[in-house]
């Protein structure tokens, strides 16, 4: 019996392994430059339950476990498009002006995704903004559909940070 559980699930295991190979690790990287001290900056963005307020696609941000900017805190954002991703927060870092998260679940065509948001000094009332991500597509398939291929994922996850980036830049900028 041991030996024909094996020989089933051996082949199942590889293909699901063969199947997550496939979808090779990708990275996006988006850099904004803000007349508006870093200091400033960070106010604006280190709430994790305050993405809301600055990014345009996002309509709500609610804390749904744990408590907001502590690491283990599990948010879900409404996007104003329709549909919700739930991510974690990893870490949170004051003294480095940064945090990490993880999408839990949702509908960008990715997996695996952590990201990292880091606000730096750029200057005298000048400040940098990086947002980091690293993920798979969604369908980590051999041949995925143009909709759903490694160019869609990093497109899509790249829009999301210029637009958010774009977004705060206005903000700041103008306050």
């Amino acid at each position: 019996m041991k030996i024909n559980t094996a020989i089933v699930a051996g082949p199942v295991l590889l293909a699901c392994g063969y199947a997550w190979a496939a979808a090779p690790p990708l990275t996006t990287s988006k850099t904004v430059t803000i007349d508006a001290p870093a200091t400033k900056v960070w106010h604006m963005v280190k709430d994790f339950d305050g993405l809301n307020t600055w990014h345009p696609a996002v309509a709500t941000d609610e804390i749904v476990e744990g408590k907001n900017n502590a690491a283990g805190a599990v948010r879900v954002l409404t996007l104003k498009g329709g549909g919700t991703i739930k991510e974690k927060l990893l870490v949170f870092n004051t003294a480095g002006r940064s945090f990490k998260y993880a999408i839990v679940e949702g509908v960008l065509p990715v997996s695996g995704y952590t990201a990292t948001l880091v606000v730096k000094p750029a200057g005298k009332n000048k400040s940098s903004v990086t947002w980091t991500g690293h993920f798979k597509r969604k369908n980590v398939g051999e041949n995925p559909p143009d909709n759903e291929n490694d160019k869609t994922a990093v497109d899509t996850i790249s829009g999301v940070y210029q637009g958010g980036l774009d977004n705060l830049k206005k903000i700041a900028e103008a306050k």
